[in-house]
């Protein structure tokens, strides 16, 4: 929702990377924002109306961005998307950094304005992505961050360092760092963030991305 510079160019991004993109805008001339050869889909309407959504294919959505003007109209529709139309993955900007930490808690991700930029949407809405937050050139280390598939939920932390043979620095959830790593359990929209040699980073990624091989932090 919103296809302003940020938003057109998540969309055409995604276009043309081969995924299947809808883009919503209340103004129709925003659209001109869009790349000539975008193939998406554009829908004229309020992303937080329920009819807009359904023209735009909301019920077949994985993900959902919200990036109008409007920190109001960002988190009503972030809502609607998760809530009414079961949307796991949202995301929405909001520029008051109070309200952004309110949502956040509440389950909704959120950035601030100044590291809102089309690479930090889609770290937050690709599925089973490595993102590469520092790298240790002389050793070849590096600190990704990766969020689980869905199976993962209820698994211990210290069982995935085991089943992946990896060291987990902390976990990201509702906005706030975790190192308390031996009384955690996986929850929706955890962020892992790993140290691995650099050689590893594909092969973690692939592994967090589908289901555990055993579901049960006793068996893993």
């Amino acid at each position: 929702m919103g296809s302003g510079r940020v938003g057109a160019q998540v969309a055409a991004t995604l276009d043309h990377n081969g995924h299947s993109v809808a883009i919503i805008d209340r103004d129709s001339e925003a659209f001109r924002k869009l790349p000539a050869k975008f193939g998406g889909k554009k829908v004229t309407g309020l992303g937080f109306d329920r009819d807009t959504l359904l023209r735009a294919n909301i019920e077949e959505a994985y993900a959902f961005v919200a990036v109008s003007n409007g920190d109001n109209s960002n988190i009503l529709a972030a809502r609607t998307a998760r809530e009414i139309f079961g949307v796991q993955h949202v995301v929405a900007r909001i520029y008051d950094p109070q309200r952004a930490d309110v949502y956040s808690r509440l389950g909704v991700p959120t950035t601030s304005p100044v590291r809102w930029t089309s690479s930090e949407i889609l770290k937050q809405i690709l599925p089973g992505q490595a993102n590469v937050d520092y790298e240790d050139t002389q050793f070849g280390v590096k600190l990704i961050r990766v969020q689980p598939n869905i199976d993962w939920v209820g698994i211990s932390v210290q069982a995935v360092q085991r089943r992946l043979d990896v060291k987990i620095a902390y976990v990201g959830r509702e906005g706030k760092p975790l190192f308390n790593l031996g009384e955690i359990v996986i929850q929706e929209h955890d962020q892992l963030f790993i140290v691995t040699p650099g050689e590893r980073v594909e092969e973690i990624r692939r592994t967090l991305a589908r289901k555990p091989a055993v579901k049960g932090a006793e068996e893993l």
